[in-house]
């Protein structure tokens, strides 16, 4: 089964109640990727799974992000059960992108997220549009695959572009890195942004 705007609500309300079978721990999860796209209706779109990026650490400061190496005991038992119910991956909830906290984030990404609720113990953080648009161009520069489908159907302006270039070039200093960012601006109508870069 895939994961889509159809049934995200159902397959994390029943994540939620499976955490609270083993405890109920409160869960506040970021999560980027597809997943994310669906959610929010930016992108309509189906994935095999969702990508966590980080965890959510809610205190009197507001929300702090908390880099996660590993999922908790319960809540990976109760994606088991999620991956068994649904017919998923073994891996549908994993943490592919979680490496990119220690890389650093988009200046602003924290007071940018989308806050949802699915019952009692699981909440999802979902990154905004604008993050959107920073990683899936870090994604798509050196690929032509469904990350360039996504940052399309994001219809970026140039100034997202150019603010997402910004970032980008922070996580890839080498030359040749900018020599491919530069040559997926020139090829995906943005030429008028590659000279500067």
């Amino acid at each position: 089964m895939k994961i889509g705007t159809g049934n995200i609500d159902k397959i994390f309300t029943a994540l939620d109640r499976q955490i609270g079978v083993r405890g109920g721990e409160p869960i506040n999860l970021v999560v980027c990727g597809g997943t994310a796209l669906s959610a929010l209706g930016l992108v309509n779109r189906t994935t095999k799974d969702v990508d966590v990026l980080a965890m959510i650490e809610e205190n009197e400061k507001g929300i702090e992000i908390r880099a996660l190496e590993k999922f908790p005991v319960g809540l990976e038992e109760s994606a088991r059960v999620i991956a068994r119910d649904f017919i998923l991956p073994d891996d549908w909830l994993n943490l592919g992108p979680a490496a990119q906290v220690a890389s650093g984030l988009p200046d602003g990404l924290t007071g940018r997220l989308v806050k949802k609720n699915y019952g009692k113990h699981l909440n999802i953080y979902y990154i905004g549009r604008l993050d959107q648009i920073f990683f899936k161009l870090y994604a798509a520069a050196d690929r032509n695959d469904y990350h360039v489908q996504d940052l399309a159907a994001l219809n970026p302006t140039g100034e997202e572009i150019k603010a997402a270039v910004e970032w980008v070039l922070t996580q890839d200093v080498s030359e040749g890195f900018r020599m491919i960012l530069k040559d997926f601006l020139n090829r995906n109508g943005y030429e008028d942004i590659a000279p500067g870069i």
